[in-house]
């Protein structure tokens, strides 16, 4: 038997580079949400696609683009927590992990209502988005630090909704 502990190392690098879940590769932020299996799974299937082929090129675009998608939404969010104050700790209120938790459950309704209003009200995420448990967590931390109503203030000014005109490289208006 092998006792190297550092033995699958590789391996284990080689997966979370192929899964490369959120934004970046070994992103320790990575968590199990609905919309990393949508992208886990077209991963899956472009790896099984011959690469020449015009499905494996439509899909690895598909992959490029969703992965451009939240890296801009995170932007979005880094942004406004910076202009909040929260400079030196903006990645880590963005950062969740499968073992982030929500820290006190009666918050849970009001970080879901925040969340939903900033969807409906600003133009924080895409139309297309679907709302991810990232950001729930997200919000539950920024009602425990009393700045969740800052932070919608903030993003429907930065960000506010456009008809028509949710195009991310549009950038915040003045």
């Amino acid at each position: 038997s092998n006792n190297n502990p550092y033995a699958s190392f590789g391996a284990t690098l080689a997966r979370d580079e192929e899964q490369n879940l959120w934004s970046t590769p070994h992103d320790v932020t990575h968590t199990e949400a609905d919309d990393d299996r949508v992208l886990y799974n077209m991963i899956v299937v472009r790896n099984q696609l011959d690469k020449d082929s015009e499905e494996w090129q439509k899909l690895n675009y598909d992959i490029y683009t969703l992965r451009q998608t939240r890296k801009e939404v995170r932007s979005r969010w880094k942004h406004i927590l910076e202009d909040l104050g929260f400079q030196k700790e903006a990645d880590s209120l963005l950062s969740v992990t499968k073992l982030s938790i929500i820290s006190d459950s009666q918050n849970m309704s009001k970080a879901r209502d925040i969340l939903l209003k900033l969807s409906e009200e600003t133009n924080i995420f895409p139309t297309s988005w679907e709302l991810s448990e990232r950001y729930l967590f997200v919000v539950d931390r920024l009602i425990a630090l009393d700045a969740a109503d800052e932070f919608f203030k903030m993003a429907s000014a930065v960000y506010p909704k456009r008809p028509g005109g949710d195009r991310l490289d549009e950038g915040p208006r003045p």
